[in-house]
């Protein structure tokens, strides 16, 4: 058991460079891993289950009765990136309306599922990733048609039974029942089980990211260079929506629980439903940029991870340098009033 720990904990680890070859296997073999996007959902339902054993109802409830972090998660991923993406859209790619379109409903979606499995590695805070996403997808039958018509002036009708359908069996039942057992259990589920779990969550955390990677094969592969323009744009864009939800969290004197949730909310968003969003009601152009999400969220995610865990340590260590100085001043003036 202490080995398949160890595993589980290597991959955890080294995600940022599991990421990238992931992510290049989908994109390359897309006939050999494109089927195991039919398991996606049960695939979620897993890492949910296991990153909820260690989350707690009392906690859940916290989060809505001190919802500043919350709010503020909700403002940067859904009034303030969209904003951004149909200024910047504008400026670079204005005389295409269609490639605009595709950037603004990028940032426009939910908060994407794989946040939580993101949150769990890097030891961020479950329960405030968990509403996030909750009240994220929620709202969205309103904030997607809302900001798309404010900003572009498209009216759509958004799918609001089947976003339900999707976030309730890969995110609200997987998470209950998580809860439900550790509490029973009295915390057998967060102590045993979920460390036990954690290793196969990041055996299929790798089966999804290289399944999820198939739907961007034929863009990648037909690279032509107005393409090349709008990936380098997203890779950018959405860059800076990992750096503002970490800033963000720096702002409110986040430690590494916060900064990894906030980074990570801000920073990932649910591509799936853009893309049927774009395919239903915008020409096939607008599906590109939304795809390209798929490209980059998770390097950047495991990109990110690393940097936080970096900045945690360091802010850790001057933290003790701190008080052994203190300390050591303190010894000093004792000294000095007993001699």
């Amino acid at each position: 058991m202490e080995r398949w720990k160890q595993l589980g904990a290597f991959i955890g680890k080294h995600m940022a460079y599991f990421v990238p070859l992931c992510v290049a296997t989908g994109v390359l073999l897309p006939g050999v891993f494109g089927p195991l996007k039919a398991i996606v959902p049960f695939i979620f339902a897993i890492m949910t289950f296991q990153g909820s054993l260690s989350n707690t109802f009392r906690q859940l409830v916290e989060v809505f009765r001190h919802p500043l972090k919350l709010l503020a998660i909700l403002l940067i991923a859904e009034v303030f990136m969209p904003v951004l993406a149909y200024l910047l859209g504008m400026v670079f790619f204005g005389s295409n309306p269609n490639l605009v379109a595709g950037i603004v409903l990028e940032y426009s979606v939910p908060i994407a599922v794989i946040s939580f499995m993101w949150v769990g590695i890097y030891e961020g805070d479950g329960p405030l990733c968990l509403a996030s996403i909750l009240v994220s997808t929620v709202i969205s039958p309103v904030t997607i048609p809302l900001t798309l018509s404010v900003l572009l002036g498209a009216s759509i009708h958004i799918d609001a039974m089947g976003m339900m359908t999707d976030m309730l069996f890969m995110i609200a039942l997987p998470a209950l029942a998580g809860i439900v057992v550790d509490e029973l259990t009295h915390g057998w589920g967060r102590e045993t089980l979920s460390p036990a779990l954690s290793p196969a969550s990041r055996f299929i955390t790798i089966i999804l990211i290289t399944a999820n990677s198939t739907s961007m094969s034929e863009y990648v592969l037909h690279m032509n260079l107005q393409r090349l323009e709008v990936a380098l744009f997203i890779l950018v864009f959405a860059t800076s929506g990992f750096f503002w939800g970490l800033l963000a969290g720096r702002l409110m004197h986040g430690s590494q629980p916060l900064l990894a949730t906030s980074s990570f909310c801000c920073g990932l968003r649910n591509i799936s439903s853009g893309a049927v969003i774009a395919a239903q009601y915008f020409p096939g152009e607008a599906v590109f940029p939304v795809m390209c999400g798929t490209l980059f969220q998770q390097i950047l995610a495991a990109t990110f991870g690393h940097v936080i865990e970096h900045l945690c340590a360091e802010d850790t260590e001057e933290r003790e340098r701190k008080v052994s100085v203190a300390k050591r001043l303190l010894r000093t003036k004792d000294q000095r009033q007993n001699g």
